[in-house]
């Protein structure tokens, strides 16, 4: 369970860019986070991952009270989370199965443990073939399931899709969502903050709407729409 609780966020002495704001994710949901550009949906994001503090209110993540955690417990925190970025944030002097190990290499996990996990997300992503192939050597749809498999490699409760089709074209775009359905057909809670009307629309999952810091629409089965 994912709950914001009368969330604020204000910035020195500028409008709120968060107000009020309330929200509950269960666990397993596929929500997608709609808004036009400044309308909040980064700064709900980066308070959700504890890269900012709310202004006043509560953050509740599983067992998490995200709000109150110290920089310290940040990183145990995050490994229950899974964050997939438009740019996709890759190790450029690392290959493919490097990449993906490495989350798993910061954690501490041992040697042998990685050798199992990694070819396992390979296939499920469908980049086996291209395990030894460095990043320049990929083209976006291919980097972008790179880091979705390494979002994924330690198996997270919630993932968060920051715009994960935003460099991609309509192909791409639509392998790159079929993952992540799948994704969430395992029972991981997916969040996703676009900006793609097609992707949102045919989803028919939940859409929450954010305009000028505040929850304009939450529709069970929407469609995109901002306001």
């Amino acid at each position: 369970m994912i709950s914001f609780h009368n969330i604020w966020k204000v910035y020195g002495k500028h409008a709120p860019a968060l107000e009020d704001v309330s929200l509950k994710i269960e666990d397993g949901e596929f929500v997608s986070i709609v808004g036009r550009s400044g309308a909040g949906k980064s700064t709900l994001i980066k308070m959700l991952i504890g890269e900012e503090k709310p202004t006043k209110g509560r953050i509740v993540v599983g067992d998490y009270e995200v709000n109150k955690l110290k920089p310290k417990e940040l990183p145990n925190f995050r490994r229950n989370i899974g964050i997939v970025f438009q740019d996709f944030k890759l190790i450029q002097t690392k290959n493919v199965y490097e990449n993906i190990a490495f989350a798993l290499e910061v954690e501490g996990r041992p040697q042998k443990e990685i050798n199992d996990l990694v070819p396992r997300v390979l296939e499920m992503v469908g980049l086996t073939d291209k395990r030894y192939n460095f990043i320049n050597e990929l083209s976006g749809g291919e980097k972008q399931r790179v880091a979705i498999a390494r979002a994924v490699i330690h198996h997270p409760s919630v993932m968060i899709a920051d715009e994960p089709t935003g460099n991609l074209d309509d192909v791409n775009t639509a392998e790159i969502i079929r993952l992540i359905l799948k994704i969430n057909e395992l029972g991981t809670t997916v969040i996703l903050a676009t900006h793609n009307r097609g992707v949102v629309d045919g989803l028919h999952r939940r859409v929450v709407s954010i305009s000028a810091g505040k929850i304009a629409s939450d529709e069970k089965k929407g469609k995109y729409i901002v306001f």
